[in-house]
């Protein structure tokens, strides 16, 4: 049996920076913090916390002095940055370079247009990154996270339109698809209303149809993510839409032996949260097995 690694799959440049920053910073010997888990991957999390890291939440955050705290790759509201500045927190910035350039333009965006523009922004409810983004308007966007929502739009003023870095890019188009019908419905020109911002992550988008190719190559794909990452879920879709027998897994205790009955090639990929390390301990399971059967 052959089992091959999709050679894009793990960690996206903006959390391999944020774990080697945090890495780093653990050689020191200091207590370090992570403000929230620093990637949605429970073993990841539990490899780092060996380490020595801590994951605090943000109640704790706010009476935590005078320590050292790292800032993860989804980013932050201005809130928590003011709270590190009272507490004397000396904050390790390793928010995405990608996602604090949108924060940017979202508050510049806002500070520029007041309340004539609407300020959307497309993302999951209470995601990290999206926090972080509606913090840089005061919480004065409008959230949506589908088609669903675009009734809390006023369709009378104008708006810009943000998205969440690892959202899908066609789920995106179709939201804006809708909300130009809706511009054209009311008698107002779609382009002069909807201003539309590029801000979903290619190097997270351009892994969707590359997945999706290598998910047809195989007869089983094992697709390696945390429970709790967003991006997950939305690549572990693309490659069970075109490969029904796609299984997903946080780890290789996970593996079902069983999946590889009469199976000629088994495809290991995974998500942007996902360390390179497990995929490889995961294809190294699965080969191991099939050594058993011989």
């Amino acid at each position: 049996m052959k089992v091959e690694i999709e050679e894009s799959s793990g960690f996206c440049f903006g959390v391999e920076n944020a774990i080697k920053m945090t890495e780093e910073a653990l050689k020191s010997g200091e207590e370090i913090y992570s403000l929230g888990h620093i990637v949605h991957n429970e073993v990841e999390v539990t490899r780092l916390k060996n380490l020595g890291l801590r994951t605090i939440s943000h109640d704790e955050f706010r009476n935590l002095k005078n320590r050292k705290v790292v800032i993860r790759a989804h980013g932050e509201p201005p809130e928590t940055y003011r709270i590190a500045r009272e507490n004397n927190i000396d904050i390790i910035e390793a928010t995405c370079p990608i996602v604090k350039s949108i924060q940017k333009k979202v508050k510049d965006n806002f500070e520029k247009s007041g309340k004539d523009v609407q300020n959307l922004i497309f993302g999951k409810r209470e995601h990290a990154e999206v926090i972080g983004l509606l913090g840089q308007t005061e919480g004065k966007s409008i959230l949506l996270t589908g088609i669903e929502d675009i009734d809390k739009i006023d369709f009378s003023k104008p708006a810009d339109i943000f998205s969440q870095t690892t959202k899908s890019r066609e789920k995106y188009a179709e939201l804006i698809k809708q909300i130009r019908l809706r511009y054209e419905k009311g008698g107002y020109r779609p382009g002069e209303m909807l201003k539309v911002n590029n801000t979903i992550c290619g190097q997270v988008a351009n892994r969707e149809p590359k997945l999706k190719h290598f998910s047809r190559q195989h007869d089983v794909i094992i697709f390696v993510s945390g429970k709790k990452s967003s991006n997950g879920k939305m690549l572990y879709e693309a490659c069970s839409g075109v490969n029904p027998s796609t299984y997903f897994i946080s780890d290789t205790t996970e593996i079902n032996k069983q999946w590889f009955d009469k199976v000629s090639t088994v495809g290991v990929c995974g998500a942007t949260s996902t360390p390179k390390w497990l995929i490889k301990k995961v294809a190294e399971k699965i080969q191991m097995l099939d050594s058993k059967k011989d």
